[in-house]
């Protein structure tokens, strides 16, 4: 199986918080030239501070960017079951490889609860549906179990693991290696390349945003049978991830290091916690490190 890596793609803001497209697209270059596919309107896309109409659009505009020289995948959940059909049939409408849907947020779901969600998603499109578990952001939790029901569903691909659980994401490749079709992609920047070596389809990395050519390079290597330089890719993507996330949020720390070297990408919408400028120097001596 050819393993592949997605870059939750970061949005950009102008500085009165409106998105800026120009400077998205132009960071979805940089990633392509890197090697990477797309997944926007994700966790570090800012997806929650997104209007209906600017997912659209935001959706379109990657879209059209990537030009087919990439795969994208869009996220499309939201606390309702109804407007995350709304959503996923406009990006449905658009034309996109995948339709990611994160679990149901302020909403306590049942696991029968998940299962019907996720099931009216992928039977209202043709586009395959990929499960999105993140727990500590939704605080819904797709059980491996309600994975392996709704991987019975002929229109749901696979599932994106955002656990951060080794255990979990066992669990899931489990259910990958026992349902014909369906996919587990790896969330955590330090299990890519493990999760390939354990039959992971690809990774969909928050981290790729300040480091794509590393995330590539542990495709690359990989699919070229050279597990000595996957590693080693892995060990430098590993330890970045270490000295960066240390320091705060994930997400925001992320966005705040692209910053540092493209001020284009603009800051996260209101009420993100703002930067501070002993953070910024501390992210500064970590780029620097890496020699970024």
């Amino acid at each position: 199986m050819t393993k592949e890596a997605f870059v939750a793609l970061v949005t950009c803001f102008h500085d009165d918080e409106t998105i800026n497209y120009k400077a998205t697209r132009a960071q979805v270059r940089r990633q392509v030239a890197a090697g990477n596919n797309i997944m926007c309107a994700g966790t570090n896309g800012d997806f929650s501070a997104l209007t209906f109409d600017e997912k659209v659009r935001l959706c379109g505009e990657v879209v059209d960017e990537v030009g087919g020289g990439a795969k994208v995948i869009v996220n499309a959940g939201m606390p309702a079951t109804f407007e995350t059909v709304l959503l996923a049939r406009e990006f449905d409408r658009i034309g996109v490889d995948g339709i990611a849907v994160i679990t149901p947020f302020f909403i306590t779901c049942t696991q029968d609860g998940l299962i019907r969600h996720f099931t009216t998603v992928a039977d209202a499109v043709e586009t395959p549906i990929y499960l999105y578990d993140i727990p500590a952001r939704t605080q819904n939790h797709i059980e491996p179990e309600t994975a392996r029901t709704l991987a019975a569903h002929g229109n749901i691909a696979g599932i994106k693991d955002s656990g951060g659980a080794q255990d979990t994401l066992e669990a899931y490749l489990a259910v990958g290696q026992d349902c014909e079709g369906f996919d587990v992609y790896s969330g955590p920047d330090h299990l890519v390349h493990w999760a390939f070596q354990n039959g992971a389809k690809g990774a969909i990395s928050g981290l790729g945003n300040v480091m794509p050519e590393v995330l590539a390079e542990i495709v690359r290597c990989f699919n070229a049978g050279d597990e000595a330089g996957a590693a080693k890719a892995q060990k430098t993507y590993t330890a970045l991830r270490t000295d960066l996330y240390k320091l705060g949020f994930p997400p925001a720390l992320v966005k705040r290091a692209l910053w540092l070297r493209d001020n284009s990408v603009g800051a996260s919408r209101q009420p993100a916690l703002l930067p501070n400028p002993e953070q910024d120097k501390a992210i500064d001596v970590i780029l620097r490190r890496y020699g970024l």
